[in-house]
C-alpha cells in the first residue's frame, strides 16, 4: 500500500475526534469528487458514520475498532489512487495542509510518512535508515 494513503488513512480517522472534523471530511470529500463525483455524497455520509464509530470507540478505549477503521480508509483511498495515480499530489497535499494540522503533536508524529528509494549499479552500495544506523566497513 502506497505510504501517503498509509498515513492519510490514519490522519483521517485520528481527525474524526477532534475539532477539525469538519474541514477534515471536506477534504476527504473533496478527493472522492475528483475521481467518483457520484460517490461523493454516499462518502460523505460514511466518514460520518465513522466519526460516531470513532467517537464511540474512544469513549470506550476500544483502539483495536480505531485501528480497523484506519485500514477501512486506508483501501479506499488506496482504490482512488489506483483509479487516479495523479490523485497521490492531492493526497499528499489534503494530508499536510488539512488532516495533519488538525491533530495533536504526538498524533502528528505518529502519522509521518517515510518513503525512501535507492538505486545502486555496480558494485555500488545503498545504505538507508529511517532512524539511527551504524555501519561498520571492513
Amino acid at each position: 500500500m502506497d505510504p501517503i494513503v498509509l498515513a492519510a488513512g490514519t490522519a483521517l480517522v485520528t481527525a474524526m475526534a477532534t475539532d477539525a472534523w469538519q474541514s477534515a471530511r471536506d477534504g476527504a470529500v473533496a478527493l472522492w469528487r475528483k475521481v467518483r463525483p457520484e460517490q461523493a455524497e454516499v462518502v460523505e455520509a460514511e466518514l460520518i458514520e465513522a466519526r460516531e464509530q470513532v467517537l464511540e470507540a474512544r469513549r470506550d478505549g476500544d483502539v483495536d475498532t480505531e485501528q480497523a477503521l484506519a485500514g477501512v480508509w486506508q483501501v479506499r483511498l488506496q482504490q482512488l489512487l489506483r483509479a487516479d495515480p495523479s490523485l497521490a499530489g492531492e493526497i499528499q497535499r489534503v494530508l499536510d495542509e488539512v488532516l495533519t494540522p488538525a491533530l495533536q503533536p504526538a498524533d502528528q508524529e505518529r502519522i509521518g510518512s517515510l518513503v525512501m528509494k535507492a538505486k545502486a549499479s555496480g558494485r555500488g552500495r545503498v545504505y538507508q535508515a529511517g532512524r539511527d544506523q551504524t555501519i561498520q566497513e571492513r
